[in-house]
């Protein structure tokens, strides 16, 4: 009874004594050694904790609740595939276990199998005994798998749950501020912020950087800066640490303290390394993406055979908006989101799928040897790719689909061999604001993790992708319309009835009128979402001018797309 009840008020050495004496008592029984092994977790002592699970296991003491702690236990240490597992056992044994689906869904989560964590949380409204921790925390992995529907839902079943417990409320204020739902989140956390369980050590962090991110939304930086350094004040691993710091470094930013800002956003990729190491040790070992695909190029001959009889027209092909990524897709997509006859279904991997398809259909020569690939199987794929999309967005008659992936930058000959009538709109920015804006994001991408890790390695991926969409434009002539973002925010009206033109779009005054279209949205799920819904802009143009100096060294990369686009480099 010790043991639980220190074990239940976050007491783990106290815990971890009272089970180990019971272990020495009596040593045969498998639960004694499971309940150590808990308290041990808690203390953060993986090894050991892993070691008196063993002993239970031994004992006979493999149940489901022995799973789902030893699951917890390689959550903890970032060991995800083991994690996964061990928890699909205790799923196998336990399949109305909400706890241990959601822990589930969250290893797949964490080592990049979405569709098998959105998958573990099917029907997950109908399982017994739902907590309210459990419903947000199943609410908030939907929403960051761009389920807003069910996120939506989660949040409803949440506010009708009259006390929801620290852990909770602060996944709801979460929710409701990546929905864009701030009113609301602000009422939540000030709620919560005033019972005396938020004000415990234990949550002292989460409250505070809960408080810092609403802050940062409603402009007021400096109060947003002040909570952040609170919550990282607190003990917090070095691979967790980016979580605050990032947010940090943007309020710093904002503020103009911007060798603060810069020094920030060092720490903030150091941690997020550490944290890619322990949780992706594989992708760490490869380092930076190398953006393989360019070493392949569309052979003229090859081209110059393929038939477009069949191909489907423009008003049957998707709008493809491609670019490097932050280069303000994010606007182009609610601009044409927000015509009756388009429709867009944020970032997916559809068009990677459908180029996997042409390429095991092409033996493998991907892009060189195309033009042998039958008609029906072009078709076929063609079919599989509307059916993934339309699981994202329902088109109706006359509507066509606006896929807004920035890296199908990299995927053209896929575009022009499947839809070689689709009409494609290229991003275009200052590649130093692109860059600076890529260095300042917390993307949860492993490998666009380590290509942003430092400014070299970005800037060598950026020359390298657009090196590969001209050298294949060149050969490949696909209907493209460049949308430079200095001028769509600096002359809006007007570029955007070019790119309707371009789209053979009729005109709909709606297409003026992005944010309050993103602002009616249940989920944006790009870094962008709170810049969406914000009156059109200027003021992201030039921000890499305070950091100038970090620039010089790698001008030289970029100085082909400065002069091709004749940006200033001063």
């Amino acid at each position: 009874m010790r043991g639980a009840t220190a074990h239940a008020e976050g007491r783990y050495d106290a815990a971890e004594r009272a089970f180990r004496a019971l272990t020495g008592m009596q040593p045969l029984e498998a639960s004694h050694w499971l309940n150590l092994g808990t308290a041990l977790r808690g203390l953060a002592r993986y090894d050991d904790a892993l070691r008196a699970y063993a002993r239970a296991h031994a004992l006979g003491g493999a149940t489901a609740d022995f799973c789902f702690n030893v699951g917890l236990t390689h959550l903890d240490r970032l060991d995800y595939e083991s994690a996964c597992a061990v928890l699909a056992q205790g799923m196998a044994m336990a399949p109305e276990d909400a706890d241990m689906r959601l822990q589930y869904a969250n290893a797949c989560f964490e080592s990049g199998r979405t569709d098998e964590g959105v998958a573990a949380l099917a029907g997950w409204q109908q399982l017994p005994g739902l907590s309210a921790a459990a419903i947000a925390g199943i609410g908030q992995r939907l929403q960051g798998a761009g389920a807003a529907t069910e996120a939506g839902i989660a949040i409803d079943m949440l506010r009708e749950v009259p006390d929801r417990g620290p852990e909770a409320d602060f996944m709801l204020v979460h929710m409701l501020e990546r929905a864009n739902r701030l009113t609301e989140a602000e009422r939540v956390l000030a709620r919560r912020a005033r019972s005396p369980a938020a004000r415990a050590p234990r949550h002292a962090a989460a409250l505070a950087a809960a408080e810092g991110r609403l802050a940062q939304r409603r402009g007021r930086h400096a109060e947003a800066i002040a909570h952040f350094k609170q919550s990282l004040a607190r003990d917090s691993p070095p691979h967790r640490r980016h979580l605050e710091l990032f947010p940090l470094a943007r309020s710093l930013d904002a503020v103009g303290r911007h060798e603060a800002a810069w020094a920030r956003l060092a720490e903030a990729h150091r941690s997020q390394v550490a944290q890619v190491r322990l949780a992706a040790p594989a992708v760490a070992a490869r380092g930076a993406p190398s953006f393989a695909i360019t070493a392949h190029g569309s052979d003229p001959g090859d081209v110059a055979r393929w038939r477009e009889e069949d191909a489907p027209d423009p008003d049957a092909s998707p709008v493809f908006i491609v670019a490097f990524p932050r280069s303000g897709t994010t606007l182009l997509e609610q601009v044409l989101d927000a015509h009756p006859l388009l429709r867009s279904m944020d970032e997916q991997p559809f068009l990677q799928r459908a180029l996997e398809e042409l390429a095991a259909a092409a033996g493998g020569r991907y892009p060189e040897a195309l033009a042998e690939i039958p008609a029906g199987t072009l078709d076929a794929i063609r079919a599989r790719y509307f059916d993934r999309a339309r699981q994202k967005v329902t088109l109706a008659a006359g509507e066509r689909l606006v896929d807004k992936n920035p890296l199908n930058l990299l995927r053209l000959p896929a575009i022009r061999r499947l839809f070689p009538h689709a009409r494609i709109l290229l991003a275009v920015r200052h590649p130093c604001d692109v860059l600076l804006s890529c260095y300042m994001q917390q993307f949860t991408a492993p490998e666009f993790a380590l290509l942003c890790a430092d400014l070299p390695t970005l800037a060598t991926g950026y020359r390298r992708a657009f090196d590969f969409w001209y050298r294949e434009q060149a050969a490949l002539a696909a209907k493209v319309c460049e949308v430079r973002y200095e001028t769509l925010v600096g002359d809006f009206a007007r570029e955007v009835r070019r790119i309707a033109a371009f789209l053979d779009l009729p005109w709909h005054d709606a297409l003026l009128a992005p944010g309050e279209h993103a602002r009616g949205k249940p989920f944006i799920s790009t870094p962008s979402y709170s810049q969406v819904v914000e009156p059109v802009n200027t003021r992201a143009v030039g921000r890499w001018r305070a950091y100038a100096t970090r620039f010089a060294p790698i001008l030289p990369t970029l100085a082909p797309y400065l002069e091709r686009w004749s940006y200033d480099a001063g």
